[in-house]
Formats: structure tokens, C-alpha cells, sequence
């Protein structure tokens, strides 16, 4: 059956959700719901990493949303239904045959039908509501504002992402957004949304595994700080091209690496308390993918 509502209970917590455009292919939606959250007051959607751990990054956020009274919502596409890059970060654009699939079946619109369904449920009616995407998710988070925008989330940030689509239609989708039917006015919207790349200064290392290493990613630096500057150079660019505005920030996170929980806490300082903190407080505990 459809999910069509959504109420999570008060604390740490799960529901399934089954996507109306992808019936076979269950997900999760892991929440935290402070005792005082009321309809209006903050969420902060949080899309995971590549381990697909979506209770971790929603717990990430926890001590924030205690503190400044957020919903954190964290939908969760497993691994067996939303198998590899190409089905959560790429979004399901592309068919096994490298053809663009219909665009009903892609992924960027399933955050928006959660936020319905939490409508529908009563657990949210008109609030500011900001999306945060690290490693992976930072991939899922740009790519969905490129090609859906981002008229439902007040800021949105794209942390750590291993290799970024860039805002050309010169280039085929991922590397660009060309042959997805997009146009020149959909590009320059993308520039001109306030979108974050939150990047941690010491997430260089050039031999993950799990840093991509196809020549479209290379090209655009050894490693992900590298490739955050690279992005933001290439968006600046291309708006002076094209006559248009990039509001576009990089944001840099000293002290840190590939650390999903590090980078969360520091998101939320940001957001919330308009301040970076120091490593130190961060803690950074080991790369969370």
C-alpha cells in the first residue's frame, strides 16, 4: 500500500514508506521528534551516505534537535532496493541500458512526497525546512536541487560529496545536465539558489575506495575538498557566461575529514547557532561514509 501519511511518535523512531512512483522498492524514514516539536517549528531533512545508514545520520542530529527544538527527518534508501551509485545518488536517471529513464522513475522527488505524507499526518504544516546530504547524500542533495529546485527548502547543503554534476548542458547527466530535457532558465535557477558546499579541509585522501575514480570525477580534483573548489570555480564561471547570478557558498569545516558525524554537528552550529566550531567540539570520531 501507498504511504500517504506520516506521524511519528515522539523520540527516536522509524516508519516504512512505500513511494507511489516506486511500489516495489520499500523504503525507511527515520526520525527524531522532540516532546516539543509543533507543526511549525523546524525540520531538517538528512539524506545518508553510501552505507545507506540512515538511523546514524538522523542520530547525528539528535543532541541538535533537542537543542533547538528541529523534526529530523532521514528518508533511507537500502541498499537491496537502491542498489549501487546509480540508484540513490544518481538518482535512478539513468537505465542499466545508459538511456534516461522516464522521469517519473526518478529518486529527487521522494523528500518532497515524505513531506507530504507528514502533512497529511499532522506532524507539519508550514515550516522552514532545510535539507543537509553528506558523502552520497551530499550527491543526491545538489543533484536534486539541479534538476527539481529547491523552492521547498529555505538553504540546503551539499557536504562532502565524492564528485558533483556540473551546471553545464554541454555535459551528459552525471557529469552535466545534458539530455534531461532541462534548459538554460533551469540552469540558471540552479545558480542562483543559495546552495552550501560544506567541506571538510581534511578530507584529502585520494585513495578510498569509495571515492570515485572514473575520469569525469578525477578531472575535477585528487580528492573531495579539491573538488568542492573545483565546482564552485566552474559555477562561477559558467553564470559569468551565461549573464546570470551564482549564489552559490563553499564553506569550510577545519579540521575535519570524512566524518558524517562531525560534519552534521557542525551543520547544525552553522544553521543554528551561526558559527563553525572548533574541531575540538566537533570530536570527529573515524570517516562515516
Amino acid at each position: 500500500m501507498i504511504t500517504t501519511t506520516l506521524n511519528p511518535a515522539v523520540g527516536r523512531g522509524e516508519l516504512p514508506f512505500v513511494d507511489g512512483f516506486h511500489p516495489g522498492r520499500p523504503l525507511v524514514v527515520n526520525f527524531y521528534r522532540p516532546a516539543g516539536h509543533r507543526p511549525n517549528d523546524p525540520v531538517i531533512v538528512v539524506q545518508h551516505g553510501m552505507l545507506r545508514n540512515g538511523d546514524d545520520y538522523r542520530d547525528f542530529w539528535i543532541d541538535a534537535a533537542e537543542k533547538h527544538n528541529l523534526l529530523i527527518v532521514a528518508p533511507t534508501f537500502p541498499d537491496e532496493a537502491f542498489p549501487k551509485a546509480e540508484s540513490y545518488n544518481n538518482g535512478l536517471v539513468v537505465s542499466e541500458d545508459g538511456t534516461i529513464a522516464p522521469r517519473g522513475q526518478w529518486l529527487y522527488t521522494v523528500p518532497e512526497r515524505v513531506l507530504d505524507a507528514l502533512r497529511a499526518g499532522g506532524a507539519i504544516d508550514s515550516p522552514v525546512i532545510r535539507i543537509f546530504g553528506h558523502s552520497a547524500g551530499g550527491q543526491f542533495v545538489h543533484r536534486m536541487l539541479a534538476i527539481e529546485g529547491g523552492e521547498l527548502f529555505a538553504a540546503a547543503m551539499a557536504s562532502n560529496p565524492g564528485w558533483y554534476t556540473l551546471p553545464t548542458l554541454e555535459r551528459r547527466f552525471p557529469e552535466g545536465l545534458g539530455g534531461l530535457g532541462l534548459d538554460r532558465e533551469a540552469l540558471a535557477r540552479w545558480l542562483a539558489y543559495p546552495m552550501i558546499l560544506f567541506a571538510g579541509d581534511q578530507d584529502i585522501v585520494t585513495d578510498d575506495p569509495n571515492l570515485p575514480a572514473q575520469p569525469e570525477a578525477l578531472a575535477q580534483g585528487p580528492h573531495r575538498y579539491g573538488r568542492a573548489h573545483f565546482m564552485l570555480d566552474f559555477a562561477r564561471a559558467e553564470a559569468a557566461r551565461l549573464g546570470t547570478a551564482c549564489n552559490w557558498s563553499l564553506i569550510t569545516v577545519a579540521g575535519v575529514g570524512h566524518d558524517g558525524a562531525a560534519m552534521s554537528r557542525a551543520a547544525a552550529a552553522y544553521w543554528f547557532e551561526g558559527r563553525i566550531p572548533e574541531v575540538e567540539e566537533l570530536k570527529p570520531q573515524g570517516a562515516v561514509a
